[in-house]
């Protein structure tokens, strides 16, 4: 049966909206998604599940089209953004062995997020500072952690030039939008270093994927891309796998060698020099 969620209606009935295909939760954030067609367009209705997706929303409609999904609707933790053409183009890229052109990809994506907007910013903008607080809370937890959080609080503490991030730029968050190209969803609305918006990419498009040669090689092409050091690249690449882990213990789940694979991973490149 078609799962209904009455929250959908009174915004379908606001802006003209049709139903095109079943309406579902994420599983963590509680956002609600349904397929919609608006003005005969393809489109997503999105309403915000918890702070981190509505200050997204925010996000998405202050990026306006650019270099991130266009955005046909919006008020407060609510938007319509257009529906993607091709949602698993980068991840089909990586897997057929593109996997350098898909990195390449990301980064041109990365840099069009980051340039300056005239419009006044977001003011549900989180600091880095605050996105790790996981990771300091773990450090105790284990080694991994320690070097990770001791690691963030310098590179948190060298940032000169913050700019607005994205914070989760993945092979599943940059779609094919056709004749505009490819395009962000899902940002999580952060402010800082610009580093920071390569480190998931490492673990992407899955950690099965992931080898020490990986990471060697993405950081350097990521590095040709942005102009960072590829030793910068993996250290906030190391520091990020190991903040992934951290959230993992939040949500009660217990720690294990499985767990710890890939920060460790991370670590042993980064030691390796």
């Amino acid at each position: 049966m078609d799962p209904h969620f009455p929250e959908l209606d009174p915004w379908l009935e606001r802006w003209g909206l049709v139903q095109d295909g079943w309406a579902f939760q994420t599983p963590y954030t509680r956002s609600i998604l349904a397929p919609v067609l608006a003005g005969g367009r393809k489109a997503m209705l999105k309403i915000a599940g918890s702070p981190e997706e509505a200050a997204g929303a925010r996000l998405m409609a202050w990026w306006s089209g650019r270099g991130a999904a266009p955005v046909l609707e919006a008020e407060g933790d609510v938007i319509v953004l257009e529906r993607a053409e091709d949602p698993d183009g980068l991840a089909r890229m990586a897997f057929d062995g593109k996997d350098d052109e898909a990195t390449r990809i990301l980064c041109q994506v990365v840099e069009t997020l980051h340039r300056p907007r005239s419009e006044p910013t977001p003011d549900t903008l989180r600091p880095l500072s605050d996105w790790f607080r996981a990771l300091k809370a773990a450090r105790e937890r284990h080694p991994v952690f320690e070097k990770a959080a001791a690691l963030a609080e310098g590179l948190l503490a060298e940032t000169e030039s913050p700019v607005i991030l994205h914070g989760d730029v993945t092979h599943q968050n940059v779609l094919g939008f056709g004749d505009k190209g490819w395009l962000a969803i899902d940002p999580k609305g952060l402010f800082g270093d610009r580093a920071y918006d390569y480190a998931n990419i490492f673990r992407s498009p899955t950690t099965a994927m992931t080898t020490p040669t990986r990471l060697r090689r993405q950081a350097d092409v990521m590095s040709e891309c942005s102009g960072l050091e590829s030793r910068t690249l993996l250290q906030w690449g190391f520091v990020h796998a190991a903040l992934s882990v951290a959230w993992w213990l939040e949500n009660g789940h217990s720690l294990n060698e499985r767990a710890l694979r890939i920060p460790g991973m991370n670590l042993a490149v980064l030691e390796a020099g």
